[in-house]
This record gives structure tokens, C-alpha cells and sequence, in this order.
């Protein structure tokens, strides 16, 4: 009796802590006990299993078909055994055989009640799986429930038993989270693991900025307005580029909102983080044109087998065109995904169109926040850089989520070796993050093309971008609703 109750109990904890139903708990034990009465008996064995929690009891009875010659004691039994019990036995006929729980023996319930917690695992990690492989690039909630080496993991306000992080690489570095925060990310994949299924999120992602504008713009949630493409240098500038299905409906002022209400939500929880908010063109010279707002452009030309725009631009357009160390180009190229080389008015004339005074900065160099090679990180061995870019670690980053027995898989590791690398990558992953971001601007551009009255009278809060080489002044900025194109469609 103490065993069935232990089992119950057990039953009901889980119905309760894993909101599982009680009826698929009951065919979970069911199948526990008949595991454990194969074990004991043979797997050709049957049984019949009654539970009853009101009582506490659990009510097993072995079913065995009664033969002349036993050839499988499992499901069989004699004759003369059969009708030492009850002489009414016939050959063909079903012997209930009654078995007491206790039997078992508490090794044996400690494995059913294992087997059931296992099984309840399982479904767990299907429930998870089935839930949010299908939720990539939505936003979740929840809290920081630890920080481990700059990795935040995070305890989810719904699936608390999910597990979920924040890798290193997928955090805003200008931003602290401590244990106990309150904290919202995207969801960028879901990763399998010995454990089962692990959200990856990201508050890094250009999809988080998305994620973003989706909860705060009604029109995005109703399908009447959609984000065509995004850049982003996280912690620094975010570029989108959006398009509307109802004509009625302007795409940039629905983000921007009355008075840039909506836009500065989104700019509040990327602690400041500028926002360019363009429409989207199908046609390439005309996007080209609108992802490098703030800036007029004068005109454009495209080479579609290369993908590339050259842009021509006034000499007081160029630096703003540019941007401080490319960004604003580089953005731009990257939401319309075509290669773009400015000119000046004057270079295009002087120089031809064949050298461009402006390249984007390398592709295969980090554009923000800081990943050394391994080879250049302090402290690292000469012989331990060679073994890890084997392994096809070679930066920071490749590093940054290993565990101890992750190092220790690799030949040529050992235990004090890897103890040190834990140690370098705490000290690299705790260090205090950059100064907060300046106020954020956000710049719209509604119409390239008539553009020049957004530009001279500073509507919608126009960005300005000084060269590098020159000291920046913060323009006043007037807070204004964003003008964006008045009944004027992108082409």
C-alpha cells in the first residue's frame, strides 16, 4: 500500500506542477507498471491496471490463458495449477492472477515512478518544440534567471520550464542586465541539446528591432503594413524599410505614430538607438534613393549584373550620405542588398564613374562591438591558439559559449589549460560595456525625391551626420509628427 500511495502521491505532484492531464498520467503509469512486469515476468506478459487515487490503491491482475502444456509461463499457466485455485477451469479459459504493488519492491517503484517523470520530460520537450519552432522572430518576455560568463539565461514568463538564452554574441553591449531583471528578446532559433530543445534569443538581431515595431504598430499586426527589409548596427543605427497594402494607409507614418509615439517606444527599449524608417521600392535606383536618407540624392545609376548603384549626391549632401565611418551607406547597402558607391556631383564629373570615393568597410571585418582573434588575445598560449584554430575556433566569439568539458574534448587540452581559458573568456565577457548611446534621432523619408523640404526645415527630426574628422554639434530637434508622403505611394 505504501508504494501505490507513493506512486499516487507522485501523480498528483506532476498533475499539478506540470499542468499535465491526470488521464495521460494514469496511461503514463500504466505503462510504467507493465514495463516493470515484463521485466519481472517476460515480455510477452499481460496485465490489466486500475487506478483509483480516491482509495490510494492501484489494482494489478496478471491475465493468463489456461493450457495443457505451459510453453510461455509469462501468459500461460496448467491446467492443474488453474484448478487448484478454482476446479471450474477449462482449457482455453482466462486466469485472473491478482499482484501486490508491494511486490515490486521499492527499487521497482522508484524505476516506474523514474520511467513516468522521464516520460513526462519527453512530452515537455515535444510541448516545447511543437510550441515555438514555429515562433522564430516572435518576442518573448521573461526575466534574467542567471548571467554565466556573459551568457544571460532567461526564465520565460510562459513555458517557465523552457530553457532559454541570450548568448554573448546576441547581446546589446551597451546594455546591463543583472539577476531578477525584467527582459524582452526575440526569438532567433531553437537549437537541439542532449537536454532537449534551447531557445537562442537576441536582443542583437535586426529581427528584434522588427519584433519590436510589430507590438507597438497595430497596423503591422493587422497585416496592413509589413517591414520589407532591415540593417542594423546594433547599440548604434537600425534601418527599415516598410510597405504598405492599403493605399489609405501611409507605411512610414503608421511606425512613426502621432508625434513619434510609436518609433520612440521601440527607441526607449534599444536604449537610444537611432531608427531610419523608409518605404520600400520594388524598383533598385528609386530604393537605393530611399535607404540613403537622410540624404538627398541627385541621381542614380544601376548595373543589375552586378548589383551595384552608383549614387550621385551634392557636395553638402556627402558626409551625410556617408555617414560617421560609412555607416549610413553601409546600412543602405545592406537593407537594399545592393553594392552602392557615392560620388559627389563634382568627383562624378571630375573623376568618372569608375572610382568611387567611398568603399564600405571589408565584409569579413566586424562593423560593431569587439571580437579578437584568438591569436591577439592576451594571454593566450601559442600552442593553445594552434590546437583551438584546428578545432575551426579562431575568435573570440567562435569560443564565447564553450563549456570546461568543451575544451576538454580537444587533444592537447588539459584540465589547468582549460581552467585558464574559462578564465580569460570571464574576464573578456565581464568587462563594462561602452557609455549609454547618445539621445536617439529618427529619421524618415517619405519621398526622396521632394525630399529637400524635410531637409531644410527639419522635419521629422532629420539626423545629422558629421565626418568623422569633424566636431560633432547636437542639432535642436523639434519634436514634430514625421510628414510622411501624403497620399503619394512608393513605386
Amino acid at each position: 500500500m505504501v508504494a501505490s500511495v507513493e506512486i499516487l502521491t507522485a501523480i498528483r505532484e506532476l498533475t499539478n506542477s506540470k499542468q499535465i492531464d491526470r488521464a495521460e498520467l494514469h496511461g503514463l503509469l500504466q505503462d510504467g507498471i507493465n514495463a516493470a512486469l515484463a521485466k519481472k515476468h517476460g515480455p510477452t506478459v499481460q496485465a490489466e491496471v486500475d487506478i483509483d487515487e480516491s482509495k490510494g490503491a492501484i489494482r494489478i491482475v496478471l491475465l493468463k490463458t489456461v493450457v495443457e502444456e505451459v510453453t510461455d509461463p509469462a501468459s500461460q499457466i496448467s491446467l492443474e495449477d488453474a484448478r487448484f485455485e478454482d476446479a471450474e477451469f477449462q482449457v482455453g479459459d482466462q486466469m485472473e492472477i491478482p499482484v501486490d504493488f508491494a511486490e515490486f519492491g521499492r527499487t521497482a517503484v522508484q524505476a516506474a515512478k523514474q520511467r513516468i517523470i522521464q516520460r513526462v520530460r519527453e512530452g515537455e520537450r515535444s510541448k516545447i518544440r511543437d510550441e515555438f519552432s514555429s515562433r522564430v522572430g516572435d518576442l518573448l518576455s521573461g526575466e534574467v534567471q542567471q548571467i554565466e560568463r556573459g551568457k544571460l539565461v532567461i526564465m520565460l514568463n510562459k513555458f517557465r520550464e523552457a530553457e532559454a538564452i541570450i548568448p554573448y554574441r546576441e547581446q546589446n553591449h551597451r546594455e546591463h542586465f543583472h539577476q531578477g531583471d525584467p527582459i524582452r528578446a526575440v526569438l532567433k532559433r531553437v537549437e537541439e541539446t542532449p537536454k532537449g530543445p534551447r531557445l537562442v534569443l537576441s536582443r542583437a538581431d535586426a529581427l528584434f528591432v522588427k519584433a519590436l515595431f510589430k507590438l507597438e504598430v497595430p497596423e503591422i499586426q493587422q497585416n496592413l503594413v509589413e517591414i520589407r527589409a532591415s540593417a542594423r548596427e546594433v547599440g548604434s543605427r537600425t534601418k527599415i524599410a516598410v510597405f504598405s497594402r492599403d493605399d489609405s494607409v501611409d507605411p512610414v507614418g503608421a511606425c512613426v505614430g502621432l508625434k513619434g509615439s510609436r518609433v520612440q517606444a521601440v527607441v526607449n527599449e534599444l536604449g537610444g538607438e537611432r531608427i531610419d524608417i523608409v518605404p520600400w521600392s520594388a524598383d533598385p535606383e528609386r530604393f537605393a534613393k530611399l535607404a540613403l536618407a537622410p540624404a538627398r540624392v541627385a541621381r542614380v545609376f544601376s548595373d543589375p549584373a552586378t548589383k551595384t548603384i552608383q549614387a550621385i549626391v551634392d557636395e553638402d549632401q556627402l558626409s551625410l550620405a556617408i555617414g560617421r565611418n560609412g555607416q549610413n551607406v553601409r546600412l543602405a547597402s545592406e537593407l537594399t542588398e545592393w553594392k552602392i558607391e557615392l560620388y559627389s556631383s563634382r568627383e562624378w564629373m571630375e573623376r568618372g564613374t569608375d572610382q568611387p570615393i567611398f568603399a564600405p568597410l571589408p565584409t569579413d571585418e566586424p562593423v560593431s562591438g569587439v571580437n579578437p582573434r584568438l591569436v591577439d588575445i592576451e594571454g593566450m598560449q601559442p600552442a593553445t591558439v594552434a590546437v583551438l584554430e584546428e578545432a575551426g575556433y579562431k575568435t573570440l566569439d567562435d569560443i564565447i559559449d564553450l563549456e570546461r568539458e568543451d575544451f576538454l574534448r580537444l587533444p592537447g587540452i588539459a584540465p589547468e589549460e582549460a581552467d585558464r581559458l574559462m578564465a580569460i573568456i570571464n574576464e573578456l565577457t565581464t568587462d563594462e560595456a561602452p557609455e549609454a548611446a547618445e539621445e536617439a534621432v529618427v529619421t524618415t523619408e517619405a519621398d526622396v525625391e521632394a525630399g529637400s523640404e524635410m531637409a531644410s526645415e527639419g522635419g521629422a527630426a532629420a539626423a545629422v551626420e558629421l565626418p568623422p574628422e569633424t566636431e560633432e554639434k547636437k542639432p535642436e530637434v523639434k519634436k514634430k509628427e514625421a510628414k510622411a508622403t501624403e497620399g503619394k505611394k512608393p513605386e
